[in-house]
């Protein structure tokens, strides 16, 4: 199947997923979407902790406005993201945007992909239940972000080089860029200004059995793909 066939094939599922509509924080018709060679790993960087730093920031001073609260009274955060890598993580780089306190807690987790937002409220629900059991105040703002689109390039690249139409990555017909924030409270960490709109009653985490191979998220040269066969 050469590469006419392979986008082809992208754009059938494309059509059957029902999505009406992709958010993106760039044109489709940007350079950096459309240049001759896809961006380097450095420059999809560079570009995250610029636009995906401030789409956090957004979705962090919604959740935060809703809970209603104070910023300095955020004890901790969780952030999660499987479409950047790096250090300092992109959550402190949104810590300093918001202006939160230099003590709050950070936790950043990386690679869950598609489970992250998941993740992320099961790691608060510990936090918070490990803070109550010692009489202490848990306000975690927890928040996710990925960026899609700017992988998009090198995504067709892949499409291009890779030798199985099986094998071609599914993620540009199907992901987008968003990100969402929360702010997860225990009893202790409850005021007279915030109302909780839902409750967390259990978690809990598993992997099913032989099923690595169906699914990775992996870096190279042009920054990072989804690897996950389309089938025939």
């Amino acid at each position: 199947m050469r590469l006419e066939g392979r986008i082809k094939k992208l754009l059938a599922i494309n059509l059957t997923t029902g999505i009406e509509t992709r958010g993106s924080v760039q044109s489709y018709d940007s350079e950096f979407v459309n240049q001759t060679a896809p961006p380097s790993v450095s420059e999809i960087d560079a570009f995250y902790r610029q636009a995906g730093v401030d789409l956090a920031v957004q979705a962090c001073r919604k959740a935060l406005k809703e809970w209603g609260g104070e910023y300095s009274d955020i004890t901790h955060t969780i952030a999660v993201t499987c479409t950047n890598q790096g250090n300092p993580g992109y959550d402190l780089l949104v810590h300093k945007k918001l202006g939160l306190e230099p003590t709050v807690d950070r936790m950043l987790l990386h690679g869950v992909g598609c489970a992250g937002g998941l993740a992320i409220m099961r790691a608060a629900a510990q936090i918070a239940s490990g803070a109550a059991s010692r009489h202490r105040p848990a306000r975690i703002l927890a928040f996710a972000c990925e960026l899609c689109t700017p992988i998009v390039r090198s995504a067709l690249a892949e499409a291009e080089s890779c030798p199985d139409p099986r094998n071609v990555s599914i993620g540009a017909a199907l992901f987008s860029d968003a990100a969402a924030a929360f702010v997860l409270c225990n009893e202790y960490g409850l005021g007279k200004k915030t109302k909780p709109l839902f409750e967390l009653i259990e978690w809990g985490n598993a992997t099913i059995p032989e099923t690595i191979q169906y699914m990775g998220f992996f870096s190279h040269i042009y920054g990072a793909y989804l690897k996950s066969p389309i089938g025939t």
